[in-house]
């Protein structure tokens, strides 16, 4: 991949979409790709983290694990997304590990470059902090949900999240119905049975990872047991 290719991608972060094309390309001249097989790990729980990383492939998950051993999925990391902002300026040991769940490449910005390139350019720290506050708004709702909303409701809500319409639907699961539920504080065996729930309503249809919606506003409106 080419510095012109990387400075797109960084390009297209709302971290970076403001950055003058000078900074863009100083941190594009410090990126280092890093592939990753599946099950292996960008991060660790318990590892300096010195840099933050650009997905650009299969999702990344990033989990904490209970004293019992039981994972916890925090949050999935989709391709074209960033993670480890907030850990790489906290300077302490990261309490998530990031697992690739398929084969994927990430690009890897070292702590000091991005603040290399802050100091040359303070409008990015502005940007910094707005992403930084964009990703902690994300958890708030999350907390939010899993407080308020019922499993049936954190399972629809998933699925109309990028839905648009009243009319039919489908939606493609990007990993997991396991690791899935985990993230929407469900266990599996829950999250099935909402599916199999909604799917005797005749509101949606399950054929693997694929989930046709037969109509969003029906399945909007459900309002569960």
């Amino acid at each position: 991949m080419d510095s012109v290719d990387i400075e797109a991608r960084l390009r297209r972060l709302p971290l970076f979409s403001e950055v003058d094309a000078a900074s863009l390309a100083r941190l594009a001249a410090a990126v280092r790709m890093r592939p990753l097989e599946r099950g292996a790990l960008a991060l660790r729980a318990g590892d300096r983290c010195e840099a933050f990383f650009v997905n650009l492939g299969a999702p990344i998950k990033l989990f904490v694990l209970a004293p019992n051993g039981q994972e916890k999925v925090i949050e999935l990391v989709a391709a074209g997304q960033s993670f480890a902002e907030a850990l790489m300026f906290l300077g302490r040991p990261s309490p998530v590990t990031a697992e690739a769940l398929g084969q994927t490449r990430l690009l890897v910005l070292p702590r000091a470059a991005v603040l290399e390139a802050m100091a040359a350019d303070q409008r990015l720290a502005l940007y910094m902090l707005a992403g930084l506050s964009r990703r902690l708004h994300g958890l708030v709702g999350d907390v939010q949900a899993y407080a308020l909303q019922s499993g049936v409701q954190r399972v629809i809500g998933y699925l109309l999240s990028d839905t648009k319409g009243d009319g039919p639907g489908l939606v493609e699961l990007p990993v997991s119905k396991a690791t899935l539920a985990s993230r929407l504080s469900l266990t599996p065996e829950y999250f099935s049975r909402v599916l199999r729930e909604l799917e005797e309503g005749g509101l949606i249809r399950v054929q693997g990872r694929r989930i046709h919606i037969a109509s969003v506003r029906r399945l909007a409106a459900y309002p569960g047991p």
